[in-house]
């Protein structure tokens, strides 16, 4: 984005994809990175909303079906007047913004304002039924397919859609119908559609909330409504359904259908959430710890002022990494400063980090532990006389400090590089959840997480039935010092052990 485009004002409008937040596109992320203003749908994922700066504006336009909400002239005026305030501003739309999505509407009112805008194409709901197992063309099936919306009822009047063009077209999808899906079914048939047509109805498609039924087409209504199924969702006619017996996949992962909650802070989310969610659940990032710079840099400061005469360097953790390598780059310091020094990592996702810093690890305990890290130290050479840093946070335990000092570290120097916080609150959506009992799994990976998870807790929880998974036997402790009970401890003390020990615990 330019600086006279910034001076000017910019709309982008965003398809936001159907639900899932790793199917945004690339060109959506680098729009939401820029936003000065995010005007966002009901049905867009909230998690999107992480990928905008931290003091980017939030405004929520959404409404569900017959509430009140803002209409579509007074959105429209909203986009033109942050617009022309210089700002750039994100309209994110749930699925593509060009179909069914008002799209057209709202670049059309731009337009006429003279305002300045883009548009982003996103994934549209009806490519989300490959996560049904239905694919919407298939050489062997189907040539064509049709995007129909079922909003306007068929009932009144002849509308403006072809019934009997439709009925001769080999796949039908048909958006937004579940309300008028008995009528839309009567129209198919009476222009042709074999009553017996294979047919779906597949709800919040692609999303770990996904529902499929399947039925003949003249059954498909009562099939759907003894299966409870409500909007948002699909309506697929074709003997490409036919298909879904034998490739659907995204039902079938093995977190499917569970709701997992994950605490680590912010930045470290990242790698738990994605696979959590590759495994089919949905997850709900409520971090339970903030990671913020040290109150005062002058003990940082002083340590790497020094650092070439430090004999090993300790991170115990992946912020302490980035934390280091951040205050090492405004300082002007680069790796040439560790040269005499040996370096130990906590666990391969602390040597993963440095490694990005392109500094190796020497040290890394078999178990990823506080404890078993001093073990290693101390087991790799004799240290009486040596110095050393422990690079880590300001609540980090003193037990690796001690267990040095005791085997006779020359002088071991304890610097916090980052301070730990509680946030505020935990996020309103992962409160709902714990309060509607649609929590299967909460995640822990560190004490602190613990202690400030259940001192953010409303009364009363929401904890019942929810099983707790913890990273390592530290954390583990943590949560049966406060009386909780604990579903799975992680063999391996790393992300993908805990992932691991979920799917076991969970059947899979």
């Amino acid at each position: 984005m330019s600086n006279q485009e910034k001076s000017a004002g910019l709309v982008v409008l965003v398809g936001a994809g159907p639900g899932r937040a790793d199917l945004l596109t690339l060109a959506g992320a680098r729009w939401l990175s820029l936003a000065d203003v995010v005007v966002y749908d009901r049905l867009v994922n909230r998690a999107l909303l992480g990928a905008c700066p931290a003091d980017t504006e939030k405004v929520d336009v959404g409404k569900a079906p017959g509430q009140a909400g803002p209409d579509q002239r007074q959105i429209n005026e909203l986009l033109i007047r942050h617009a022309r305030a210089g700002r750039c501003v994100v309209r994110l739309k749930g699925g593509d913004p060009l179909v069914f999505g008002r799209g057209a509407e709202e670049a059309e009112a731009l337009a006429e304002a003279g305002v300045a805008f883009r548009i982003v194409p996103g994934v549209t709901a009806a490519l989300a039924c490959a996560c049904a197992g239905i694919p919407l063309t298939d050489r062997r099936h189907a040539s064509g397919v049709a995007f129909v919306t079922g909003h306007q009822d068929p009932a009144k009047g002849a509308g403006t859609i072809d019934w009997e063009a439709l009925a001769g077209i080999d796949t039908v999808v048909i958006y937004m119908g579940v309300r008028n899906l008995p009528e839309i079914v009567r129209r198919l048939i009476e222009a042709g559609r074999a009553p017996q047509s294979p047919a779906a109805i597949v709800a919040r498609a692609g999303t770990a909330a996904q529902r499929t039924v399947t039925a003949g087409l003249a059954e498909l209504p009562a099939a759907a409504e003894s299966a409870g199924v409500n909007p948002p969702a699909l309506i697929v006619v074709g003997d490409v359904v036919r298909l879904r017996d034998k490739i659907a996949w995204f039902e079938r992962l093995p977190l499917f259908g569970r709701t997992a909650i994950v605490t680590r802070p912010r930045q470290q989310a990242g790698q738990l959430t994605h696979r959590l969610a590759e495994l089919g659940a949905a997850v709900v990032e409520a971090p339970a710890i903030e990671i913020l710079p040290p109150d005062d840099f002058a003990p940082v400061d002083a340590a790497l002022g020094q650092l070439g005469e430090f004999d090993l360097v300790v991170f115990t953790s992946v912020n302490g990494v980035a934390a280091f390598a951040s205050r090492c780059r405004r300082l002007g310091i680069d790796g040439r400063a560790l040269a005499g020094a040996k370096v130990a990592a906590i666990g391969p996702a602390t040597a993963d980090a440095l490694r990005d810093c392109f500094i190796r690890a020497d040290i890394m305990p078999d178990t990823y532990t506080t404890e078993a890290l001093g073990r290693a130290i101390l087991a790799a050479g004799r240290w009486a006389g040596k110095r050393i840093l422990l690079a880590r946070s300001d609540i980090a335990s003193a037990a690796l400090r001690e267990a040095l000092i005791e085997g006779e570290v020359g002088v071991v120097e304890d610097v916090a590089f980052y301070r730990t916080a509680r946030p505020e609150r935990l996020p309103e959506e992962a409160l709902a959840a714990l309060a509607a009992g649609t929590v299967d799994w909460i995640t822990f990976t560190s004490p602190s997480a613990v202690a400030n998870f259940l001192a953010l807790l409303p009364d009363g929880g929401g904890l019942a039935g929810v099983k707790l998974a913890a990273i390592g036997p530290v954390t583990a402790e943590a949560l049966r010092s406060a009386d909780l009970t604990l579903t799975v401890v992680a063999r391996e003390h790393t992300v993908e052990g805990l992932v691991r020990a979920i799917v076991e615990a969970s059947g899979g």
